[in-house]
């Protein structure tokens, strides 16, 4: 059969990355990755071909994906640059760490009375890096989870990564089955979607990436 021309070749990222401090102990967030691998799910359910690289989460890999297992963000980078020639679009869900150990001690640490001072370096910024060497054609939709001045913070992230688009959420959602969530297009105002299942509101946004 031949292929859907409405088909895209869709790379998605979810869930958090792990830093790790020694052999045991890490930086990282509260992401589940829900809401990347509903938006897995549902781009698959289109006809979509779907790449999902996602970090440590408890989810099964949705029908039809193809999943590419990460724990830091320096691996979800290198996991991402090899596919991204190929794809289509990038929608980047994922809570990539911002910060790692500059030192990654090699055996567990005892705990000590004397306070403990870690010295971090910022972690690859896996957004800007595809969005930057994108060839034409390529769309690019990203996550901004905000809880102060949001519109501003997620217009400004969309400007300065080159987004052609940015899905903005709150705190609240991190974990959550539900969610509202507001979307900026770029030369578009920002659009209010409804608080609903994490799996209606990644059918919406598809529908969004497909339209850009």
């Amino acid at each position: 059969m031949p292929a859907d021309p409405t088909s895209r070749r869709i790379l998605i990222t979810a869930g958090p990355t792990r830093e790790y401090i020694d052999t045991v102990r890490y930086l990282s967030n509260d992401s589940s990755g829900k809401m990347g691998f509903a938006l897995a799910e549902a781009a698959a359910a289109r006809g979509h071909r779907v790449t999902l690289v996602h970090g440590p989460v408890s989810l099964p890999v949705p029908a039809g994906v193809r999943a590419v297992a990460v724990v830091s963000a320096a691996e979800m980078l290198a996991a991402c640059v090899r596919t991204w020639p190929r794809q289509d679009a990038l929608v980047m869900a994922a809570a990539v760490a911002d910060y790692r150990p500059r030192r990654v001690r090699t055996s567990k640490m005892k705990k000590r009375k004397a306070d403990l001072r870690l010295e971090l370096e910022p972690t690859e910024d896996v957004l800007a890096t595809l969005s930057a060497g994108r060839r034409a054609g390529q769309v690019v939709l990203g996550f901004a989870l905000e809880d102060r001045s949001p519109r501003r913070n997620a217009a400004s992230k969309l400007r300065r990564k080159g987004l052609d688009a940015i899905v903005l959420n709150r705190p609240a959602a991190i974990g959550a089955d539900r969610s509202a969530v507001e979307v900026l297009v770029r030369g578009q105002p920002w659009k209010s979607l409804p608080r609903r299942q994490k799996a209606s509101q990644a059918r919406a946004l598809i529908r969004i990436l497909e339209g850009l």
